[in-house]
Parts: structure tokens; C-alpha cells; sequence
């Protein structure tokens, strides 16, 4: 395949990596020091879990634009940061181009040919304007939800800390030949790949470990596997992910898992410094309105109740402003 990483820092450049080391044609969207370092010294990528590490060459830009049109594009770029990179990704699509948004929280194009009375329901917290969907038809799109834990620990330099599962399906829940075709490459870069009929389950149950275990971190500076070792903070972290599947239930998805097996999932990171408070140590923007802000809107919205997340999300913005963070 040819393909682009749109947003190639620790979650897009695993993805890269892998790709171009199994031999399809890859290319990155970048941007400052480490679009120079990719660019003078090529893109280093050490691979703990396999226990590998290598130095790609792979072109790489700033703009789309120079990068031609491709057969999959993986959008792996902060929520906040997506409305202004759609608007320069039409170089990349050509007529059968599949697009996979690989991003944390709840996606923008969520009830996309979800049916029922939600169906084409924009929120105002993903997309407040509608522009994402104006910008890229979701008819290219293919939902992912991605399981590892990745950092980017120099300009050029990123690491895979811990697992290596993505799971993909159709937002009509269909098992499509393109949904079968890009599983199998994919499985064969060394991922382990599950396709899905009930993506937005899958969302789901990585949305309430997002909901609240990344916050948590980016409050105490803790790793996940110190987290998991907290039984207080695990109160707390169970009494959130408890408020987000009675969300998900009132939007007709039953997550199945019980808080302490979603735990368990979290504890298979280990000492992962997951995304928040990577974010927060570099003093980056939080990813609060896609994981915390449409979940507290669709409780609204559905008249539920979700007083701890309500008050962590307070606490996490209050130290975003403390520390004068950019705003998401």
C-alpha cells in the first residue's frame, strides 16, 4: 500500500514504522524539530515490545500537499489539531482512499450511519461547527481504536512501550472487503489486529479507561502501573469508568466489561506514561473535549448523572491553567 501518517508523533509513528518495515510505501505529516530530525537523520524507532529498533527513511513533510494521493491515510493527530489538517488532506484521497482516524477520545464522526434516533447526531464538543464533517466524507472512513502505549522521546525518536493491538471496523458495523483487505496488512506488520462488527463498543470500552485514568495522570504524575498500584485513586477510577458505561448504555451500547476487568486491561500498559500526562509534561494542550467533554455532553444530554467525572474534569482544567496549558 501507499500510505500516510497524517501526525506522526508516538502513536502515528509506530504506525509508520511497522508499515514501511513490512514494506509498503509510507510517508509522514510532521512538523518542527521532529520533522527536521525525520528528515536530516531519517526516523528512529525502537520497538520494545518486540525487542527491535531500526532507522526509516521515509519522506516526510509538513504539508500534504507534497505527499500525493494515497491508498490509506491514518490520521493519528490531537482532536484539537484535526479541523485545520482535513481542510489540507484532499491531495491525499484519491477515488477508493480509506481514511482511519487513530485518535483518542470519542471520534467526530461517531453516529455517522449508526442508525436509530442518533444517527448523523453532531456534538458540539467534537465538532461545534460541523466543519469535520464538511471537510471529509465519512464514507472514507474506517474506525480504529488502538491499544498500545507509545513516546516520543526525541525529535526523531520514538519508542513503543507496550502492546500492539488495533481494532478496525466499518461505522455500519458491515465486514467489508476493504475492512478485510486492510486487517490483513496491517495483522502482517506485526500488529495484532481484530476486526470488529460493534465498533463503537470498542470505543467505548477504550473511552472510559481514557475518561479516567487519563486525568488521573495528568493530576498526580503517576504511570499507569503506578495508578493501578493505588487502591484509593482506584476508587475513584472506578466509580468514572462506572458513570461512562451507563453513558454508553443510554446511547445503546452495553460495554460488558466490569471496572475492575477494565482495569485489568490498563494494567497490561505497565509502566506506561500514557498520552495526558505526556501531554501535561510537555506542556501541550489536554485531549479533554474529545475524552472527558462528549462524554459529560452525551450525559447531559441524556440526563445522567456523572458527578466524579464532573469534578476530576474541573480539577484537570484548573491545572491546565495553573500551568497556563494551551486550551484543546
Amino acid at each position: 500500500m501507499k500510505v500516510c501518517v497524517v501526525g506522526a508523533g508516538a502513536i502515528g509513528a509506530t504506525i509508520g514504522a511497522r508499515l514501511a518495515a513490512s514494506g509498503h510505501e509510507v510517508s509522514l505529516v510532521a512538523r518542527g524539530a521532529h520533522l527536521a530530525a525525520i528528515r536530516a537523520h531519517g526516523l528512529r524507532f525502537v520497538d520494545h515490545v518486540a525487542g527491535q529498533s531500526g532507522i526509516y527513511h521515509l519522506v516526510a513533510s509538513a504539508d500534504p500537499g507534497d505527499l500525493g494521493r494515497q491508498d490509506c491515510v491514518f490520521l493519528t493527530l490531537k482532536a484539537h489539531q484535526l479541523p485545520t489538517v482535513l481542510a489540507a488532506c484532499g491531495s491525499l484521497l484519491g477515488p477508493q482512499t480509506v481514511v482511519v482516524p487513530a485518535i483518542n477520545g470519542l471520534p467526530w464522526w461517531y453516529f455517522y450511519a449508526s442508525g436509530g434516533q442518533y444517527d448523523g447526531t453532531r456534538l458540539d464538543a467534537l465538532d461545534p461547527h460541523g466543519s469535520m464533517m464538511a471537510l471529509l466524507s465519512c464514507a472514507r472512513i474506517l474506525g480504529c481504536v488502538v491499544h498500545l502505549a507509545a513516546e516520543l522521546r526525541a525529535p526523531g525518536e520514538v519508542h513503543c512501550t507496550a502492546g500492539r493491538r488495533l481494532v478496525l471496523g466499518e461505522p455500519d458495523n458491515s465486514d467489508s472487503e476493504r475492512l478485510r483487505a486492510l486487517a490483513a496488512q496491517v495483522q502482517a506488520a506485526g500488529f495484532v489486529v481484530e476486526r470488529t462488527r460493534d465498533i463503537r463498543r470498542e470505543i467505548w470500552i477504550k473511552l472510559i479507561g481514557n475518561l479516567s485514568f487519563n486525568p488521573i495522570a495528568a493530576l498526580t504524575g503517576y504511570r499507569m502501573d503506578q495508578i493501578c498500584a493505588d487502591e484509593e485513586l482506584l476508587g475513584v477510577i472506578r466509580a468514572i469508568l462506572a458513570e461512562g458505561a451507563i453513558v454508553a448504555a443510554r446511547y445503546g451500547v452495553e460495554v460488558g466489561i466490569t471496572p475492575d476487568e477494565r482495569i485489568a486491561i490498563a494494567r497490561q500498559l505497565g509502566a506506561a506514561r500514557i498520552s495526558m500526562l505526556q501531554d501535561l509534561e510537555n506542556r501541550r494542550s489536554l485531549e479533554l473535549a474529545p475524552i472527558v467533554g462528549a462524554v459529560m455532553e452525551l450525559a447531559e444530554r441524556a440526563g445522567v448523572a456523572v458527578p466524579v467525572t464532573h469534578t476530576v474534569h474541573a480539577l484537570v482544567q484548573a491545572r491546565a491553567r495553573a500551568l497556563d496549558l494551551p486550551a484543546d
